[in-house]
């Protein structure tokens, strides 16, 4: 049945929900046997792109100038490394800083988030090395205190590194202690679990499957609903100064 123009999806100034039932599959450059979905690129004004990429049996990403995550939702991969292969199920995830010459081939049809960012230099340091590694190695935290919001730091907070990714679960009921809004810009993907985003002054339903951008100082508060925890990997920009220096 037509849904009539419906949709959970929705464009705002400082703000997008892109819900499953709107999303456009593309091939991006140098991509075999696999499709991107594009949540959001500078086109849209964001200083990053991040796109889920779905793989079929054999399936490659093609290159990047940028530096690159990638986290295993479904599937497995393969990352090649000067030829060093680097194995990765589900929560399995790397980062290959810019320039790093790599492949990503699926071992079984898969998907995998994809987050790439042109490198915001540090004089003061090295550039970040590489990581490969399972969200499952990751040690978690209470967030603010609180034992039923648990985040993962997937990527060190080290001054080389100019951006974040985290796992945040909820359990049922949880929420954010306060409204947000801040200078850094945050590309969200459910992964498990729903409940209710506010972003901007509208109030979203969200649940798995749901990408989320948020831009600079777009307010922003979320709590858990339902009977399962809620949890989205989140990315965030870090390390750097606003103005652009270091």
């Amino acid at each position: 049945m037509h849904n009539l123009g419906h949709t959970r999806s929705s464009h705002q100034r400082n703000h997008i929900l892109q819900t499953p039932d709107t999303f456009v599959r593309t091939t991006l450059p140098g991509m075999r046997n696999a499709s991107a979905i594009v949540h959001i690129g500078p086109a849209l004004g964001a200083a990053f792109t991040e796109y889920t990429a779905e793989f079929e049996l054999k399936g490659e990403l093609g290159d990047t100038p940028a530096q690159r995550f990638v986290y295993v939702m479904d599937g497995a991969v393969t990352v090649e490394i000067k030829g060093k292969r680097h194995e990765l199920g589900g929560r399995g995830y790397a980062y290959l800083p810019e320039g790093f010459s790599h492949r990503v081939v699926a071992k079984e049809k898969s998907r995998v988030a994809v987050i790439e960012k042109q490198y915001e230099k540090n004089q003061k340091t090295e550039p970040p090395r590489l990581l490969v590694s399972n969200e499952d190695a990751v040690s978690s935290h209470a967030l603010d205190g609180d034992s039923d919001l648990q985040v993962k730091c997937l990527l060190p907070d080290e001054p080389p590194f100019d951006f974040a990714v985290n796992t945040m679960v909820y359990q049922p009921g949880a929420a954010l202690s306060m409204v947000e809004m801040h200078v850094m810009e945050h590309g969200l993907i459910m992964l498990e679990g729903g409940g209710i985003y506010r972003l901007g002054d509208s109030w979203y339903p969200v649940r798995t499957g749901d990408f989320i951008w948020m831009g600079p100082w777009c307010p922003q508060w979320f709590g858990a609903i339902g009977k399962f925890p809620a949890k989205y990997l989140i990315y965030k920009n870090w390390n750097r100064h606003s103005l652009g220096k270091t």
